[in-house]
C-alpha cells in the first residue's frame, strides 16, 4: 500500500467539505469509491446531509453565554463536545498509521474513539493510544469469536461496547460493485484469521470482496435474545447502533441497552430508508429517557450537531469526515477535523442562546419544506418538530 501524501496545510480548512475535497484528490478512485458511497441509487446517502439542510433552528436571546462550552458527559463519562468517532473499519486505506492515528486524534480532541470490529490494527494497539476508547462489535456467525471480542474490548479498557444491529450482510454498494473492489494485500480485518481475511483480498469482475467476507463472517440471525446475551455477558456500558423505528427503540430501552445509536449507516444498508435525522424525534419520545440517544449519519458542521441536540440526543457520531482528515494529514489531519468541528459547535451553541450541550435540547426546531427542493415556486410550508409526542410533527 503506497503512503497517502500529506497534503496538510491548515490555512486552507475552513468547513469540513475542504477536507472532503482534498483527500478526493489523493486518495486512489476505488478507495475514494468506497468510503463516500452508499448502497443502491443512494438516496439515503444523499437525503441524510438533504435532511440536516431542511431544519431550521430558533435562537434565545439574553442568555449568558460568556462561559459557553462544549463539554458535556457521554455514557457516564466527560467529554469534551458531544461527539464520539463513528466505527469505520480497514482506515489504513487512507492512511499507513489508520486507526492509531485516528485514536491520536480522539484522545488529542478530548472525544470517545469507536474501535470497529473491522479495524486494521487490534483493539489492545488502538485501546493503548490513550483515548476514551469503545469496541464496536458485528454479530458473528462464531458466537464465541464475538464474546471474545467483547472480553478483549474489556481486557483492553475499553469502556462501551456497542452492537450494530443493521447490517445482517453489506448493503448492494454499486461502485464497491463497478470498482470490483478488494483489499490491498498490505490491509487486514486484524481481529479475523489471516486465512478468512483472504477472501477479502481476491477481486472479482461486479463484485466487491469486502462484503464476500462480511457475508461469510457476519450473522443475520442476530435477535433480541442474542441482545439479551450480550447484556448479560458483558459488564460495559452496551449501546446498539443501526435503530430507527420508535418500537425497536423502545424494546430495546426495556432490554436494559445503555444507549441507542440512531442510524442508516451513512447510507450504505436500506436505501430509501429514513434519514437519521429525521427518525431522532421519535426515537428519544419513545425511549423517554431510560437510556441515552446519540445520533449517527449525516454530521457534517457543527451546526448539525447542535441540531441533533436540540432534537434530543445526547451526543452524534462522526465518520467520513474524520476519514478526509485522516486521508489528508494523518492524526494531525483528523486532529483539525475536530478541531474545527468544536470551533463550529461552539459558535453554534451560543449563537443560538446556549451555554452548553444540554441547553440546546430546549431550542424550537422547525422542518422548512422549501429546502428539500430550491428550484420549488411554492411558498415554503414550515412544520414543528414535536419533541415530546410520539406523534411526531404537529402542522402549524
Amino acid at each position: 500500500m503506497t503512503a497517502v501524501p500529506n497534503v496538510f496545510t491548515p490555512g486552507d480548512f475552513f468547513a469540513l467539505a475542504d477536507f472532503e475535497r482534498a483527500a478526493n484528490a489523493v486518495l486512489p478512485p476505488a478507495v475514494r469509491d468506497f468510503v463516500a458511497g452508499g448502497s443502491g441509487a443512494e438516496f439515503t446517502l444523499t437525503d441524510n446531509q438533504a435532511a440536516f439542510d431542511r431544519l431550521r433552528i430558533t435562537p434565545k436571546v439574553l442568555r449568558d453565554v460568556s462561559d459557553c462550552s462544549c463539554a458535556t458527559t457521554l455514557l457516564g463519562s466527560r467529554a469534551a463536545m458531544p461527539v464520539a468517532t463513528a466505527p469505520v473499519g480497514y482506515q489504513k486505506l487512507l492512511h499507513p498509521e489508520g486507526e492509531l492515528a485516528s485514536a491520536r486524534a480522539a484522545a488529542a480532541a478530548g472525544i470517545p474513539f469507536t474501535v470497529g470490529t473491522l479495524s486494521s490494527y487490534t483493539v489492545e494497539e488502538i485501546a493503548a493510544v490513550g483515548a476514551t476508547t469503545w469496541f464496536q462489535l458485528y454479530w458473528l456467525r462464531d458466537r464465541e469469536q464475538s464474546f471474545d471480542l467483547v472480553r478483549r474490548a474489556e481486557d483492553a479498557g475499553c469502556s462501551a461496547v456497542m452492537l450494530t444491529v443493521d447490517v445482517p450482510w453489506m448493503g448492494r454498494r454499486r461502485r464497491d460493485l463497478r470498482n470490483g473492489f478488494a483489499l490491498p494485500d498490505d490491509i487486514v480485518a486484524a481481529h479475523f484469521p489471516v486465512g478468512a481475511e483472504s477472501v477479502a483480498h481476491r477481486t472479482a469482475s461486479g463484485e466487491s470482496a469486502v462484503a464476500r467476507h462480511t457475508a461469510a463472517a457476519f450473522a443475520p440471525s442476530l435477535s433480541w435474545a442474542d441482545l439479551a446475551e450480550l447484556r448479560r455477558r458483558t459488564r460495559l456500558p452496551l449501546l446498539v447502533k443501526g435503530v430507527l423505528d420508535p418500537a425497536d427503540a423502545a424494546q430495546a430501552a426495556e432490554s436494559g441497552v445503555d444507549g441507542i445509536v440512531v442510524s442508516n449507516h451513512g447510507g450504505r444498508q436500506l436505501d430509501g430508508a429514513v434519514a437519521s435525522i429525521d427518525a431522532l424525534a421519535e426515537v428519544c419520545a419513545a425511549v423517554n429517557g431510560r437510556c441515552e440517544v446519540l445520533l449517527d449519519s449525516g454530521v457534517r458542521s457543527g451546526v448539525d450537531v447542535l441540531k441533533a441536540l436540540a432534537l434530543g440526543a445526547s451526543g452524534v457520531l462522526l465518520g467520513r469526515p474524520l476519514l478526509w482528515g485522516l486521508a489528508t494529514g494523518g492524526a494531525e489531519g483528523a486532529r483539525r477535523v475536530l478541531d474545527l468541528l468544536a470551533a463550529e459547535l461552539r459558535d453554534a451553541l451560543g449563537l443560538a442562546g446556549c451555554s452548553g450541550p444540554e441547553a440546546a435540547g430546549t431550542l424550537q426546531v422547525r422542518r422548512d419544506a422549501m429546502a428539500a427542493d430550491r428550484t420549488c415556486t411554492a411558498h415554503a410550508h414550515t412544520t414543528y418538530l414535536d419533541k415530546t409526542s410520539h406523534e411526531g410533527m404537529v402542522l402549524r
